[in-house]
């Protein structure tokens, strides 16, 4: 089962796609029975390369910057009709609109559940109140008393030790 970072990964990647202008973006959710290999696919299609290009970019750069992570491989930037991107648990595919209807992934993943952007989002905040429920609450209050007590301790023995080298030297 996929993560919730994961997921929140997906849906940077999405946001991606769309502020780059990506078109029919999709995310489909893989059956693990059918792919062990990766939770998602998200699939979006480009009118030019150079489109193809400028989204790989922004995707790469946004999960660097908000994930710390970077794809395991990247295949076909160059070229940029077809642009796969591996992020491990899920793959970024870019496409060409005519590469999209040639290759026709929907179709060859039909065990795939389609997800909505809506979806994934009402997921991950219901996962994340749940989570939130089951924390113990924190008590910090104690912390912070036990920490002052140790200062004082220590300032004491810096002040005998500044004594004692005073009534040394004779001062």
């Amino acid at each position: 089962m996929a993560s919730t970072e994961t997921r929140k990964m997906v849906l940077a990647a999405a946001a991606a796609c769309e502020d780059k202008k990506g078109e029919e973006t999709r995310i489909l959710q893989l059956d693990p029975a059918d792919s062990a290999f990766t939770d998602f696919f998200l699939i979006t299609s480009t009118a030019n390369d150079r489109q193809s290009q400028a989204i790989a970019d922004e995707i790469e750069h946004r999960l660097k910057r908000e994930f710390a992570t970077y794809p395991n491989s990247v295949e076909g930037r160059r070229l940029g009709e077809w642009i796969l991107m591996d992020y491990v648990d899920f793959v970024v595919h870019i496409f060409l609109r005519e590469r999209r209807a040639f290759y026709d992934i929907e179709r060859l993943r039909k065990s795939a559940r389609p997800i909505q952007l809506a979806e994934l989002t009402a997921a991950l905040t219901e996962r994340t109140l749940a989570a939130r429920k089951k924390a113990p609450v924190k008590r910090v209050a104690k912390k912070a008393v036990a920490r002052k007590a140790p200062a004082k301790k220590t300032a004491k023995k810096t002040a005998k030790k500044a004594m004692k080298f005073s009534a040394k030297r004779g001062e």
